[in-house]
Formats: C-alpha cells, sequence, structure tokens
C-alpha cells in the first residue's frame, strides 16, 4: 500500500510540529520561523504548503511574493523559498509535489518563478532537482545574502551563498 500524500496551506497549529520533526533529525529550524511564515501569510507576502503523507509531517515550501533578490523585486518575479523535506522522505515524490503546487500558484500571476538554490554540497540534491524541472541560471551570477559578488571576492561557502534560476511556466 502506498502512502498518499496531503498538501494544505500552513496553519496555525504547524510551527511547533514543523520544528520539532526538524529538530529530531538535528536540523535548527524553530518555531519562530514558521510563525513568521504565518504572519506572511497572512498578510498576503508569502504562501507556505506542508505536505504530510499520510498524517506524518513530510515536507514544505514557500513563495515569496516580495522577493529581495534584487532581479526578481524589479521584474516582480515571485521567488519559491525554503523547500525542506525530512530526509526520511525523501526519493517519495514529495519535494516534486510541493514544488508543482507553488509552481501552480505562481502560474497564476506570473509567467516566470525563481529560485534560488545554495551552492555547498547539503544543496546537490536541490540542484539536481531543479535542474530536471527546468531551472535556468538568471545570467546574473552568484550572490551572498542577494548581494551580487564582484570577481576575486571572497565570502564564506554557506547557506547565503546561492545562484538564483528562473523557469518559465507559461509561453
Amino acid at each position: 500500500m502506498t502512502d498518499e500524500l496531503h498538501i494544505r496551506s500552513l496553519n496555525d497549529a504547524d510551527p511547533e510540529i514543523i520544528a520539532e520533526a526538524f529538530r529530531s533529525i538535528g536540523w535548527n529550524k524553530p518555531a519562530a520561523l514558521f510563525r513568521r511564515y504565518f504572519e506572511e501569510q497572512a498578510s498576503g507576502t508569502r504562501s507556505c504548503w506542508i505536505a504530510n503523507l499520510e498524517i506524518a509531517f513530510a515536507g514544505y515550501v514557500t513563495v515569496n511574493w516580495k522577493p529581495a533578490y534584487p532581479l526578481f523585486a524589479e521584474k516582480g518575479i515571485p521567488e519559491i523559498q525554503d523547500l525542506n523535506v525530512l530526509l526520511s522522505f525523501r526519493k517519495r515524490g514529495v519535494g516534486s509535489a510541493l514544488l508543482d503546487c507553488a509552481e501552480a500558484q505562481i502560474a497564476l500571476v506570473s509567467d516566470v518563478a525563481g529560485i534560488g538554490v545554495g551552492l555547498h554540497p547539503g544543496y546537490n540534491a536541490a540542484q539536481k532537482l531543479y535542474g530536471k524541472r527546468g531551472y535556468i541560471p538568471d545570467g546574473h551570477g552568484i550572490t551572498y545574502k542577494d548581494r551580487y559578488l564582484r570577481e576575486g571576492e571572497q565570502v564564506i561557502l554557506d547557506d547565503h551563498l546561492q545562484l538564483h534560476l528562473l523557469k518559465r511556466l507559461r509561453s
């Protein structure tokens, strides 16, 4: 029997449940982050979707409707952010289903979706997934904390070092 995947919007009961799920695998995703996402969702600046396999929390994704990344902000391109799937639920279609949901919502208002991907090895699976889904580099190089880097500049290889990608959703 296969598990049934359910995707729904973040609700106010979710932050502690999500934080505990990540805490149990040693990841720092505090409840305050998800409370902020819920507030931003209520204000219309972010949407957040939760994936459950049967009743177990499996992952989430957000769309930032007002991203800070300069190119996306200038062009009004919504940015998919913070896609996370618990390790035990990977390779089961959860990440793809969450991206399908985010892309479908973006397509209601934009021809293009944006996404930033980290460059350190912890993002290897995401880099491959985004390429398979048709995301291509935006041609503006890499950023650190949403600031374009200059040739020769040195930065720390952490979650803030990113390459931003675009995907055409509608022709």
